[in-house]
């Protein structure tokens, strides 16, 4: 489906998927988790949090399967919305997504991380239409933080 500004805030387009925001997760270590420089956002590595927890853990390839890879990477998407709303006020400041890096805790032989990174990037596009279209790298990696099964940063553009 293709996506037409018909004015609604990203918050809106969220509303009607059945979404919302989670409260935004405080930075586990010594970093922000947005920095905002010359029209550019750049959003540390988020995982898969709702209400200061952990959702989604494991391995992809071991105990967690596709479709809720692709769920543990929307909703770090999600979060990375979430903190972006709270650095700039409103989600309607954000205009463009340049680049995500989707980090997949994987097994050695778990081939498809592409596919679990769709769950980030469909989203996306849902909510912002053609002008998010982003590069995007998808890796399986051994170990991520608190056993999270994604971890994604982006690279965004902000009015």
């Amino acid at each position: 489906m293709d996506w037409i500004d018909d004015g609604r805030s990203p918050e809106e387009r969220l509303a009607d998927l059945g979404l919302s925001l989670p409260a935004p997760f405080p930075p586990a270590a010594s970093y922000v988790p947005v920095r905002v420089h010359g029209g550019v956002a750049y959003v540390s590595g988020h995982g898969p949090t709702r209400d200061g927890a952990v959702v989604h853990t494991g391995k992809l390839g071991a105990d967690v399967d596709i479709e809720t890879g692709k769920l543990s990477a929307q909703l770090t998407a999600l979060n990375i919305l979430a903190s972006l709303r709270a650095e700039l006020g409103e989600l309607r400041r954000v205009t463009g997504f340049l680049k995500l890096l989707v980090l997949v805790n994987a097994t050695p032989d778990f081939t498809r991380p592409h596919l679990v990174a769709d769950g980030a990037s469909d989203l996306i596009h849902a909510l912002y239409g053609p002008s998010s279209r982003h590069a995007r790298s998808a890796v399986g990696v051994a170990t991520l933080p608190l056993g999270i099964a994604t971890e994604i940063e982006a690279v965004v553009t902000v009015a």
